[in-house]
């Protein structure tokens, strides 16, 4: 059974940086589109980034758009989020998640069905 295990929140400072890593288990990573989604308490769980299988296609919310960069490396079986000029807004928990049947990129959260435990990342101001 393929799962995702995401690792790298902690406590940051507003301004600095910090990369999240997402390695998944199982042979067919590389047939998946990722993504990267999330959630503070009391709001829905909301979208980040998303690229599709062989790393093109990318897309980011306009809040993360051109502070954070979404990455893979399919032979490691793993995705990355590079998160610059973090503002105390993004404090969150974030979670990595893959369309197991399909290869396409999307903002969708229901179009993903395999999940994460995700990673809390803390932005202090």
């Amino acid at each position: 059974q393929v799962q995702l295990v995401e690792s790298g929140g902690r406590l940051v400072q507003a301004g600095g940086s910090l990369r999240l890593s997402c390695v998944a288990s199982g042979r067919t990573f590389s047939t998946y589109a990722m993504g990267w989604f999330r959630q503070t308490p009391g709001k829905e769980r909301e979208f980040v980034a998303t690229m599709n299988w062989n790393g093109g296609n990318t897309y980011y919310a306009d809040s993360v758009k051109g502070r954070f960069t979404i990455s893979r490396d399919n032979a490691k079986k793993t995705v990355s989020l590079q998160m610059n000029s973090l503002k105390p807004e993004d404090t969150a928990v974030y979670y990595c998640a893959a369309r197991t049947g399909s290869r396409l990129s999307s903002r969708k959260l229901p179009e993903y069905d395999l999940w994460g435990q995700g990673t809390q990342v803390t932005v202090s101001s």
